[in-house]
């Protein structure tokens, strides 16, 4: 059985540009599925489209069995406990800890008090702490966010959605910030959590041979449309062409 489903979504932000056109594809339980396109090709859109984050305007989103438009505020909040998010430039609070951080990921099962006082258990602060050793973080734990590197914060962002304890996690261009030695390492780290935790993601990504490496299907957006959905080995260079709408000579070189 599918996890998330996506049937017909379109979404537009003025009424003479379409950003998503006719999205249509589901993905299963652990899977690693891998967003590729150019820029402006809707890929965050649709990302924030599956949780709401921005409101679409026509189509189906099904999560976990749950009609996602049809929800109210509360049961929004609820559904959101299950799915994580990563972002490009992380979204941290850089003046707060590592530790502080990645707690925040536990905000949605908190009272607005239990928030605003930091109140957290002793379950949840050992959880934190084997997230932030697993991600080999665990030694800045009490350091300020903004004292650490980029593959350092978004390692970080990582343990706040996997704190969560998601069955999704979307990544909105997760490495695109980061060097080829980072981008490694937080391509690593999402991968084996996906296969030894189970998690589903659903990751965007500008890099062809980075998707190629890490994912188990691969989704081709261009102009708010899916022009190719399969797996990496189906992925041939016309296709690729086909998605940026260059040869695939100036694609490596760019």
């Amino acid at each position: 059985m599918s996890l998330l489903q996506v049937e017909g979504l379109d979404k537009s932000y003025t009424a003479d540009k379409r950003i998503l056109k006719n999205i249509n594809f589901d993905i299963k339980a652990g899977e690693f599925v891998s967003v590729i396109g150019p820029s402006g090709a809707g890929k965050s859109t649709l990302l924030r489209c599956i949780n709401r984050m921005v409101e679409f305007n026509e189509g189906k989103i099904t999560f976990n069995q749950h009609d996602v438009g049809s929800l109210n505020k509360k049961e929004l909040r609820q559904l959101r406990t299950n799915i994580g998010m990563v972002f490009q430039h992380y979204n941290l609070v850089p003046r707060l800890t590592v530790i502080e951080n990645v707690l925040h990921g536990r905000f949605g099962y908190k009272t607005t008090l239990q928030g605003l006082l930091g109140r957290y258990t002793e379950e949840e602060k050992d959880r934190a702490f084997y997230l932030l050793e697993k991600l080999g973080i665990h030694e800045h734990a009490y350091k300020r966010c903004d004292q650490l590197s980029g593959g350092q914060q978004q390692r970080v962002g990582i343990c706040r959605a996997l704190i969560q304890e998601p069955k999704l996690v979307l990544c909105d261009e997760p490495i695109a910030s980061l060097d080829p030695s980072s981008s490694k390492i937080i391509m690593d780290h999402l991968k084996s959590i996906s296969a030894e935790m189970g998690i589903t993601c659903l990751v965007n990504l500008h890099q062809v041979e980075v998707a190629q490496t890490y994912s188990d299907r691969i989704i081709g957006l261009n102009n708010g449309e899916i022009v190719f959905s399969g797996t990496r080995s189906e992925l041939s260079a016309d296709q690729i062409n086909n998605i940026y709408g260059t040869e695939t000579k100036d694609l490596i070189m760019a």
